[in-house]
């Protein structure tokens, strides 16, 4: 059987500080256990989604992983928690202490996860400070970051430094969308997950190539969630777009969009064949993670199990989804692969 590597999973300390009496202010998250394995997370004070122990609870992530054949899940934490819009201090002081959580697990269960760090963005300058502790203190290979911080696209000149010291250094960045675009607009049917998510994505990407962070940082090693999100399928648009109207679109990129396909990473969560092929088909499996998004409704119920149902696929195809890619993008690929999920 090969190897699994889950590279889209998320983690919350079982408990977290009253964050409001820490830092004096009001709008973070809270968890609220209310019965065993069951717990409720609150969004400044207002329910947010229910959630269970595959939240918090690595020997339960494990039964997980070993009923579904995944040799190692990378952790990442719950989006809700960047909290981008706090005090920098807060912000800072807030990601060190999730990160510390994510190693501990790491340490308590070597072989089976990895860790990846979150960043106070809304500091450039600490999350590159932050970056740096995960990388080196930590021993993480990467960080997840958010699709935005803020009013600020990630193509914002504040952020640069951030994404050319991952370049510099090797730290990988996975984006996970978050505060999707239009939200305000989707009030029901779970809209915001449902439709921001891909659009959320698409603009990080966008944002990306167009204001030319790609073009100048080609050792830049960054992978998209959920598939890209409505990138790929729209494309062509995209694309035409770049043609029909250099004046706005090529003011900071010399490539065309399309041409950065063999310069991001994204994951493998589009809940199709069909769809999932024409992803192989456009960025090649070279391009393309196993990510299930890990415990959440939205993700795959068994990860890896479609690209494993796939006969239209060969075999080295299918170890390069379910493991070569993120050992890739991980930095990793020179380790002996024995040590991970063993």
């Amino acid at each position: 059987m090969s190897l699994k590597i889950d590279l889209h999973t998320h983690i919350l300390p079982e408990k977290l500080p009253d964050l409001e009496k820490r830092y004096g202010y009001g709008g973070f998250t809270s968890i609220e256990h209310y019965a065993p394995c069951c717990a409720r997370l609150f969004k400044n004070g207002e329910f947010f989604r229910e959630i269970d122990d595959r939240c918090w609870s690595p020997l339960r992530r494990l039964e997980d992983c070993d009923h579904d054949g995944v040799g190692v899940q990378a952790l990442s934490t719950v989006p809700v928690m960047f909290s981008y819009w706090a005090e920098p201090a807060d912000g800072h002081d807030l990601s060190r202490l999730l990160n510390d959580h994510i190693a501990g697990v790491v340490r308590d269960h070597p072989g089976r996860f990895i860790g990846l760090g979150t960043l106070p963005l809304q500091d450039p300058q600490l999350a590159i400070e932050e970056m740096e502790r995960c990388r080196g203190e930590l021993g993480f290979p990467g960080v997840q970051i958010g699709t935005h911080c803020g009013e600020w696209n990630l193509d914002d000149p504040a952020l640069f430094p951030v994404f050319e010291n991952a370049a510099r250094t090797g730290v990988s960045m996975f984006v996970h969308p978050w505060e999707m675009l239009g939200e305000e607009r989707m009030p029901s049917y779970f809209l915001p997950w449902l439709v921001g998510m891909p659009a959320e994505t698409s603009l990080a990407i966008c944002s990306l190539i167009f204001g030319g962070v790609l073009e100048r940082l080609p050792d830049l090693k960054i992978c998209f969630a959920h598939g890209g999100g409505s990138f790929l399928p729209t494309l062509a648009r995209i694309e035409k777009g770049w043609i029909a109207r250099p004046d706005l679109c090529q003011v900071n990129t010399s490539t065309s969009p399309s041409g950065y396909l063999d310069r991001f990473y994204i994951d493998s969560l589009v809940h199709d064949e069909r769809s999932l092929l024409a992803l192989i088909d456009q960025m090649g499996p070279n391009r393309i993670a196993l990510g299930s998004d890990y415990p959440f409704p939205l993700g795959e119920d068994q990860p890896g199990s479609l690209i494993d149902s796939m006969k239209s696929i060969d075999d080295d195809v299918r170890e390069r989804l379910l493991s070569g890619t993120a050992l890739e993008f991980l930095g990793l690929e020179g380790k002996i692969v024995e040590k991970l999920g063993s």
